[in-house]
């Protein structure tokens, strides 16, 4: 494709929720196309016709075309462009490209107004002038996976917004409770079954205190379905926190008490349909037909939803000419702090790749480093090492080792069998 740059049409769109704005160009940045189209399928089907007539009256050979990444709205005219029949002929290249990147490039463009032409214009100029890097559109044989490891991290965090949320509603019922540290707090999960009918089933801190020792006893064994090593210890270090706590109104108790129980009900809620979806990836995984879920898992410490959501980001690795690629499609590069002789020790880590496949690395090889020595070693030597940041950078750092890995076991069609003593992997 670099030596029939001459040949090529460059094609930008700039993605709305209800219209496409394209502009096309050739090599020389002449501009042969301008026009706007509804983002829908008839839409769609005119602009691949205009590009059609735009390829064959210009005798060019090629196309390119770009986008910005803009959420769901460009995945349906990507995925038509990539697949449209006429276009075919023409090798088209369809690239969905970061915002980030465009809105960077767009400053050099001076002395123009932020309008939607300028917009489509500069993304075709930045395919025309080999300034992407990332990897074609792939169609949409990994998106059904995307969409449910996607609605799973959607459900997490959404789990984890309301813990933080009703936190704060504990915290003014239980004041003390809630800022205990971990050896001196009666329970282990603060979401708990047990802890969970503490908070809901009790009025308030004073009621807890003032039930004698043998009743709270024998509560927190029926509801901890009498897995308290010791529940005289355990009651004590409640009834202490309860009379440490504030009092408060009583007025103010029942709105409390309804906040935390509705709390409870939505992370119940979101945990069961967590679990549904668990059970769909596996389905949806399985449905690929292929070894690269059985090479992911191979790793220990990989399960199979941080294996399915690594696989749906990546899609076909083939796509990646090596692992440096694969590591700056995940984000997981870092810029240089240099400047004459001086090399800075604090260097940004890029984000600008994609964001849900470096989530998913960096929570893998968090579990992995609890059981590869080799990955375990290397973090805390990068813990070590760093100045600030230690675990957030070893981290990092550790994930990007862990890119090595997943390119040659996915490239290589392999599984990993760590050999005694070094972890290295081997051909299974």
């Amino acid at each position: 494709m670099k030596n029939s740059f001459s040949s090529t049409l460059f094609v930008g769109i700039d993605v709305a929720s209800r219209s496409n704005y394209v502009y096309a160009m050739d090599f020389w940045g002449n501009k042969l196309l301008s026009f706007s189209t509804s983002n829908n399928q008839p839409g769609a089907e005119r602009l691949s016709s205009n590009l059609i007539q735009c390829l064959l009256d210009n005798n060019f050979s090629f196309v390119v075309i770009a986008m910005e990444s803009t959420s769901f709205y460009s995945f349906h005219i990507a995925n038509h462009l990539s697949c449209d029949e006429g276009l075919m002929w023409f090798k088209p290249k369809v690239y969905c490209l970061n915002p980030k990147i465009i809105k960077a490039y767009k400053k050099t463009f001076v002395d123009f107004d932020k309008t939607d032409p300028l917009d489509a214009l500069a993304i075709a100029d930045f395919a025309r002038v080999g300034k992407i890097k990332s990897s074609p559109w792939s169609g949409a044989k990994y998106i059904a996976l995307q969409r449910l490891t996607r609605l799973r991290l959607h459900l997490v965090e959404s789990v984890n917004r309301e813990k933080l949320y009703m936190l704060s509603n504990i915290f003014l019922k239980f004041s003390e409770l809630a800022v205990l540290d971990k050896d001196n707090h009666p329970f282990s999960n603060t979401f708990g079954a047990t802890s969970t009918a503490i908070l809901t089933e009790f009025f308030s801190p004073e009621d807890i205190a003032n039930t004698s020792l043998e009743g709270l006893i024998d509560f927190i064994v029926l509801k901890g379905k009498n897995r308290f090593s010791n529940p005289k210890a355990t009651v004590k270090l409640l009834q202490k926190a309860a009379r440490d706590s504030y009092r408060l109104d009583k007025a103010l108790y029942d709105p409390l008490n309804a906040s935390i129980a509705t709390s409870f009900n939505c992370i119940k809620t979101f945990d069961k349909e967590i679990k549904t979806i668990d059970k769909a990836i596996l389905q949806a995984v399985k449905a690929l037909d292929n070894h690269e879920f059985e090479c992911l898992t191979s790793i220990k410490g990989v399960g199979p939803v941080f294996a399915a959501g690594i696989i749906s980001e990546i899609g076909n690795i083939s796509k990646f000419n090596n692992q440096a690629s694969l590591a700056k499609y995940a984000g997981l590069t870092w810029r240089k702090n240099q400047s004459g002789d001086f090399t800075g020790e604090d260097t940004h880590l890029t984000k600008t790749g994609n964001k849900y496949l470096r989530y998913y690395l960096v929570e893998a090889v968090s579990s992995i480093i609890k059981y590869n020595q080799e990955y375990k070693d290397f973090y805390f030597k990068k813990y070590n090492e760093a100045l600030k940041h230690q675990h957030k950078r070893a981290l990092a750092l550790t994930a990007r080792k862990l890119v090595r890995l997943i390119f040659a076991l996915l490239n290589n069609h392999q599984l990993y069998i760590p050999n005694k003593g070094d972890d290295k992997y081997k051909i299974s």
